[in-house]
């Protein structure tokens, strides 16, 4: 399917690795000029580099902190009027609400939530004016299946999909969409970390978790990222304009709800 993005331009954050990666690969392949934001500039770096090589989009690199208003502002002069916006965030590691300060609370909001929400601010109204946008937020299966060591994951993604809710229905007459993906538990460097914060002396190995994951989920595996960088690519394609304000579970059918 020709997915009638070629020669759009896409700014993403969190993409050097992981899902947000494999979304930017995803959209290259379809023709889509990068700008990819991210702290840690080997990385970044290296993941443009191969983004190139293997669709011969043009590909950015913006080494910064999107959560800063320098690292906003350094993503905008580099990709000053995206037709794509992707906010990606890794959540922090699990743990116990009681032992949270305030800032570990902020630091969370900011993160996932407030930062999306300030990209959204500063692009939105450039791509009304256009006539086209798609945004993504990748979220998490969290925001449904609330899981008790990730409570500030929980509560900063929902204020997310909350918000989103309500400006994705005043954005999309003029053809501009807002979608979140909520994936469940992928093959990546965050669900190590996120294995790697529920060890305890004594417990359950590593490999232990990793395997018992797998074998809960109705799947009997970890989604594979190019899979849900499909679905990203997809929803920012001009054929999904039609479709906004939705929170898609990418999960291997362990959200046990029927709605």
């Amino acid at each position: 399917m020709d997915l009638g993005i070629r020669g759009r331009k896409a700014l993403l954050s969190g993409a050097s690795r992981g899902m947000g990666k494999a979304c930017a690969m995803a959209l290259a392949q379809d023709g889509v000029d990068l700008t990819i934001v991210a702290r840690t500039r080997d990385v970044l770096e290296k993941t443009c580099a191969e983004i190139h090589d293997a669709t011969g989009v043009s590909v950015t690199p913006v080494v910064g902190d999107i959560t800063t208003a320098q690292g906003r502002a350094d993503a905008l002069t580099a990709c000053p009027a995206p037709d794509i916006l992707l906010n990606n965030a890794d959540g922090p590691m699990p743990g116990d609400f009681r032992a949270w300060t305030r800032d570990d609370w902020i630091a969370a909001f900011d993160a996932m939530m407030l930062s999306p929400i300030e990209m959204m601010r500063l692009t939105v109204d450039g791509m009304m004016e256009r006539g086209f946008g798609r945004i993504i937020n990748i979220v998490s299966r969290s925001v449904k299946i609330s899981q008790a060591e990730l409570g500030l994951s929980n509560g900063a993604r929902s204020g997310l999909v909350g918000f989103v809710a309500g400006l994705s229905r005043q954005t999309v007459a003029h053809n501009v969409t807002i979608n979140n993906l909520l994936p469940g538990i992928f093959d990546s460097d965050a669900q190590v970390r996120h294995i790697e914060g529920m060890l305890e002396p004594g417990g359950k190995s590593f490999d232990q978790i990793w395997r018992e994951r797998a074998a809960a989920n109705p799947a009997r595996r970890y989604g594979r990222p190019a899979e849900l960088g499909a679905y990203c690519a997809f929803l920012c394609s001009e054929h999904a304009g039609f479709v906004t304000g939705q929170n898609i579970l990418i999960d291997g059918g362990s959200y046990p709800g029927t709605f």
